[in-house]
């Protein structure tokens, strides 16, 4: 059974920063594409990033290229995002996700991937 769960959300200043943790088992973490979405409120699932099994290729979206790393840790079966210089916008509940489809390693459809029980994001002063 795929089981992915996400540490590391929290309150942060805008312009601060802040990592997120996606532990994982139920699967060969190693050989997986591995994925960040998040969900604003009132909004639909929005893919973030998204690496491959090695960690050797990486894609993200536009509204945080410069500012999100997406890694992993393969020995540890854990996936990361260190977010910095955040947003107000980046306000969300941000998901770990392992996608059942993709094309260039983004999700075809994030709703029906494999998800963790998410974690809250809030940027505010």
């Amino acid at each position: 059974e795929v089981q992915l769960v996400e540490s590391g959300g929290g309150l942060v200043q805008p312009g601060g920063s802040l990592r997120l943790s996606c532990a994982a088992s139920g699967f060969t973490f190693s050989n997986s594409v591995m994925s960040w979405v998040r969900q604003a409120p009132g909004k639909g699932l929005e893919w973030v990033s998204s690496i491959n099994g090695a960690g050797a290729t990486t894609r993200y979206a536009d509204s945080v290229k410069g500012r999100f790393t997406i890694s992993r840790d393969n020995a540890k079966n854990t996936l990361y995002l260190q977010m910095n210089n955040l947003k107000p916008e980046d306000t969300a509940v941000y998901y770990c996700s392992k996608p059942k489809g993709y094309r260039d390693y983004v999700p075809l459809n994030p709703s029906n991937d494999y998800r963790g029980q998410r974690t809250q994001v809030t940027v505010s002063s």
